[in-house]
């Protein structure tokens, strides 16, 4: 990476600074899930790769403004590491890394594990904390802005929680989730447009932390409703004889089962009996709340914005 920024190295890369690389950032986060996702390993190690391009491109810019080096990165998570792990490394090395934070090193259990780590970052963040302490005002700080949004909304309601402020069971949610859903309902009714964005942003939330409380991680559910689509669309458009826009709506409708039908079938084929009663996985016609339950639009067979 020094060779490519160097004088006489590549125009393009020379030319990158840390406000046109971060894009590519999350692209290559993004890739490096989608491998595990599809535990391609191989593809895995080559997308690992270049997203530890990305920290090296972040260090080599750093190192050419004078701010810091890659040494000083590896330096910095080595120190906490060390720092949050007390009860691997000792209490004198944590100690010697930083933390001044008041915890039990001799733990075992992984809950015990992650309140120290907890402990030891909230003294970190507060004035003359320790290492790399900055003023938080608020326990919610510490979640990132940049973080995808269904993941931020689970990791505030999460954050607060441990203040108490949290409905108590999942079901005291549902009445939470029909109010947002109606109050949507009434701006969308008048046409208000910000109104609307905030409504549909309260819902989401509010679904969000309902996943939250079953246990359901909102981000990957919708990542494989994503993937379900996805195959379906798919699969209507491998099926018809006619581009889909040239389809009315009931023929649309019927492709839509087919595929959902086919695929279903052959995601038993698939999958033993044991594995899906395991699992909890019942496939075959009528066993799934359909994903996708398209209407004939009043007065039109527009199909668009029927997900």
């Amino acid at each position: 990476m020094a060779r490519l920024r160097a004088p006489g190295g590549c125009p393009w890369d020379r030319e990158q600074t840390f406000d046109t690389i971060r894009k590519y950032t999350l692209e290559e986060a993004y890739e490096v899930f989608d491998a595990i996702e599809q535990r391609d390993f191989p593809h895995l190690a080559e997308e690992l790769g270049d997203l530890l391009l990305q920290v090296l491109f972040y260090a080599e810019m750093a190192a050419n403004e004078g701010h810091f080096t890659i040494s000083d990165v590896l330096d910095h998570l080595n120190r906490k590491l060390i720092r949050r792990h007390p009860h691997v490394f000792g209490e004198e090395a944590s100690r010697a890394a930083g933390n001044v934070a008041d915890v039990d090193a001799d733990v075992a259990e992984s809950a015990a594990v992650l309140r120290n780590w907890e402990e030891i970052k909230a003294q970190e963040k507060r004035p003359g904390g320790g290492v790399d302490s900055l003023a938080v005002e608020s326990r919610l700080d510490s979640v990132p802005r940049a973080m995808p949004a269904l993941a931020e909304a689970a990791k505030l309601g999460s954050k607060a929680a441990k203040a108490g402020f949290d409905w108590a069971t999942w079901r005291d949610l549902l009445p939470k989730v029909a109010e947002e859903l109606a109050e949507l309902q009434v701006e969308a009714a008048a046409g208000r447009k910000a109104e609307m964005d905030a409504e549909l942003g309260d819902l989401l939330f509010t679904v969000v932390n309902l996943g939250r409380h079953l246990g359901v991680d909102a981000e990957m559910a919708l990542r494989g409703c994503n993937l379900r689509f996805r195959r379906r669309f798919r699969e209507m458009e491998i099926a018809s004889s006619k581009p889909l826009e040239e389809l009315a709506p009931p023929e649309l409708d019927q492709l839509w089962s087919a595929a959902k039908l086919l695929l279903g079938k052959e995601s038993e084929d698939h999958t033993s009996g044991a594995e899906a009663h395991k699992s909890g996985l019942v496939h075959g016609a009528g066993a799934e709340a359909p994903l996708y339950h398209p209407k004939t639009p009043a007065g039109g067979s527009d199909p668009e914005g029927r997900a």
